[in-house]
């Protein structure tokens, strides 16, 4: 047994005798409404189940924890803690080896969260949300509109951990698919994949008026720089399209003369979940043109036919700023295409890895 699955062994009630054993350890330390979540996201970190992007939402979590509890000085003692939770929780299932490989992972979780902790600011580490709309525009995507509890200083662009009480070990992360609006909602866009667990139940089995969690916002590279005016060419795959109807949504706020074409790939007709918004977008501002690039819908007009990669380079012009969103093998071939096409690289934006 490996100390993966000792974790997955134990009961999440266990968060009740680690918050009651670190009270007694070190008395205020942490706050015991808070105790179930901290404990399932710092149990996953030791754990670690080798996704990168998991591990980076986790950590963009626990560090913002850490700082806003002041628990960086006690981050051993926390550790600590944890394990022995484990150990008395997972009983018969530990071992003594058990023991080793979970202080060398307790310390390399607590250097983690430490050097983690230096680049994610100060604020909340969690905002509760409740779902106040779910909408299902096509099979395997879901439109959750929600409404944090405080409101999320979220700008356009950015990527933002989320988390269901159905899943509280996991944490994945999701673009809002809209600037900041006066009443604080904030929309995501998920599609189900088959290995992920948290998007099936945010897209089948979530609800209006429950809660989820949203982690602090993160820079994704897809921001837009004020210091450069350039027309812009928007490239989405998929739900990819999220951070970047943001920025058309940003633009729309505040129109600063920028030409915007953005591509929306999908296969076919159907799978085209948000043309009602992008329709109204294009009707209403002059300086937007939005083209569709269907990659398997053999009724499509011919103009319209094509993955959205190369509809997107058939509308590039020299100067445009190219932001591209979308599953990672899409981005990986637009990495390589566009730089052997000569185009400079400070005008190409392409996600973070951890985020898509």
């Amino acid at each position: 047994m490996n100390l993966a699955t000792a974790w997955a062994a134990v009961d999440d009630r266990a968060a009740g005798d680690f918050w009651c054993a670190l009270e007694d350890r070190q008395p205020g330390l942490l706050p015991h409404c808070d105790a179930p979540l901290f404990f399932a996201a710092l149990g996953s970190l030791l754990a670690d189940d080798g996704d990168p992007a998991s591990r980076a939402a986790l950590l963009t979590v626990l560090a913002r924890a850490y700082r806003l509890y002041g628990l960086l000085p006690h981050a051993a003692a926390v550790g600590d803690v944890l394990l022995a939770t484990i150990r008395r929780h997972a009983h018969p299932l530990w071992n003594p080896a058990l023991t080793e490989a979970g202080h060398r992972a307790a310390g390399r979780a607590t250097q983690a969260i430490r050097c983690a902790a230096g680049g994610v600011g100060d604020g909340p580490a969690w905002w509760p949300a409740q779902v106040v709309d779910h909408d299902r525009p096509s099979p395997g995507i879901a439109i959750l509109t929600v409404r944090p509890w405080r409101r999320l200083p979220h700008h356009p662009g950015q990527a933002i951990p989320v988390c269901t009480p159905r899943l509280p070990r996991q944490w994945r992360w999701l673009s809002p698919a809209n600037a900041p609006r006066p009443d604080g909602t904030v929309e995501l866009h998920v599609r189900a994949v088959p290995a992920g667990a948290v998007s099936h139940r945010l897209v089948h089995e979530v609800r209006p008026d429950e809660l989820i969690w949203l982690g602090p916002p993160c820079d994704t590279g897809l921001g837009l720089d004020p210091a450069r005016p350039d027309d812009l060419l928007l490239v989405a795959g998929g739900t990819g399209l999220a951070p970047l109807r943001a920025l058309v949504e940003q633009l729309a706020a505040a129109p600063d003369g920028r030409r915007v074409t953005l591509i929306v790939g999908a296969r076919s007709f159907t799978d085209l979940y948000d043309p009602v918004t992008l329709d109204k977008l294009q009707c209403a501002h002059d300086w937007l043109t939005v083209v569709p690039a269907f990659s398997s819908d053999p009724c499509a007009e011919p103009v319209e036919q094509g993955d959205a990669l190369t509809m997107a380079l058939r509308h590039y012009r020299v100067g445009q700023d190219i932001y591209l969103c979308g599953p990672p093998a899409m981005v990986t071939r637009a990495r390589c295409r566009l730089h052997a096409l000569g185009i400079p690289a400070e005008h190409i934006h392409l996600p973070e890895s951890f985020t898509h």
